[in-house]
């Protein structure tokens, strides 16, 4: 299964079986990152009166050009108590409301003032005014339910007067580590051994999605360990599996969820990293296998798991950041899979340049990278200069 196909899975799957989340209020200051429980209507007019665009004058279009007397002045904060007349002009501050009779701003750039006279050059109607509810209309839907709150949310939550928000429980999502080699991340690993820092790995991207970690204890490879602690992981909203998913001997965490009665969407995507990926449902509980080397493990994550995430956490539409951004050098890779390959981003994000690494185990590199590259499954070779996918 390709990628694309793969990942639509399980979008398809946990979007039809998700149950409805709980809802949490809780105040503005700490609704950053988390999902809408209710779409947001305008509370009035945006902007609630006409407003200026620019530092000037308002005056009459049909009164331009020509030379107009200033007969006071307006700041943002206050409202002018009289109209602009005939062959008047009133001096006007960015955000102030447009006097009555006002249907132009003109630049103060663009005036010759002398006293209390301004000469103006002809303008249309309307310039740099910004017309009442003209962003909004009051009672206008200008947030939907199931959207994940950013600055800008904020800045419109705030604006609307909403000093608390109704959002979605986060999921829990369990991550269950597994190998004889892992030990804790306190400990010095023997030569045979790593420390295990996917699951810690993992619980950095599942917060980064909305999520929730709860690391469980490092399954050992043995059916009865990895049942055990499957079982617990089937607490949560989610379970993670990192490791445990190849063809090897003792990878045995399908067989151990087969005989849990689990329902297996798919068990292999043509990606590299991350090829023996593990997909499914068992208990009402949908689950990753994700492979155990690092790299495999974050792509995996990002690409798929994420996906489940957000679909868990509410949202309506995960997404998946491809971008497109010029190579640095030469690249070619064979076809038949996707790869995810380390890459570095240039500050503007136009150019990438690929690095080197030593397999999905090489997590030095992975800290250098600020992206995947994302070589295609159809083409052999791009060149220097050419557009390629990213995964930022």
């Amino acid at each position: 299964m390709q990628f694309r196909e793969a990942r639509q899975c399980v979008i398809d799957k946990v979007a039809a079986a998700r149950p409805r989340c709980a809802i949490e209020v809780v105040p503005l200051d700490q609704a950053d990152g988390r999902v809408l429980a209710e779409a947001l209507e305008a509370d009035r007019d945006y902007p609630a009166v006409a407003r200026s665009m620019r530092d000037g004058f308002a005056v009459r279009s049909e009164d331009l050009p020509g030379r107009l007397r200033v007969t006071g002045e307006v700041r943002a904060g206050e409202e002018f108590a009289g109209e602009v007349g005939r062959g008047e002009a009133v001096e006007i501050m960015t955000g102030a409301p447009v006097p009555r009779g006002a249907d132009v701003v003109i630049m103060i750039e663009r005036v010759l003032r002398e006293g209390d006279w301004v000469a103006a050059p002809a303008a249309p109607p309307g310039q740099f005014i910004n017309p009442q509810g003209s962003e909004a209309r009051q009672g206008e839907r200008v947030l939907e339910a199931g959207q994940r709150i950013g600055f800008a949310e904020i800045a419109l939550l705030a604006t609307a007067g909403q000093a608390t928000v109704r959002v979605n429980r986060r999921p829990r999502v369990a991550v269950l580590p597994t190998g004889d080699e892992l030990v804790e991340v306190s400990e010095r690993p023997l030569s045979y051994q790593v420390r295990n820092s996917n699951a810690h790995s993992l619980a950095a991207q599942i917060r980064g999605a909305g999520g929730i970690p709860e690391i469980l204890p490092v399954a050992r490879d043995a059916s009865a360990s990895i049942r055990t602690l499957i079982e617990r992981g089937l607490a949560a909203d989610l379970l993670l599996i990192s490791g445990g998913v190849s063809a090897g001997k003792y990878d045995l965490v399908e067989p151990v969820l087969a005989a849990l009665g689990a329902e297996f969407y798919f068990d292999r995507v043509l990606i590299r990293p991350g090829q023996p990926l593990v997909f499914g449902r068992v208990r009402e509980k949908f689950f990753f296998g994700l492979p155990g080397n690092p790299a495999s493990t974050m792509v995996t994550f990002q690409v798929f798991a994420r996906a489940a995430v957000e679909l868990l956490a509410g949202e309506r539409e995960p997404r998946l950041p491809l971008a497109l951004a010029r190579l640095t050098a030469d690249f070619h890779h064979k076809t038949g899979l996707t790869r995810f390959l380390p890459a570095r981003l240039s500050a503007d994000g136009t150019e990438v340049t690929p690095l080197a690494w030593h397999g999905s185990g090489d997590i030095p590199a992975l800290a250098r990278a600020s992206a995947f590259l994302v070589a295609g499954a159809e083409r052999e070779t791009w060149n220097a200069g050419d557009l390629i996918e990213v995964l930022a």
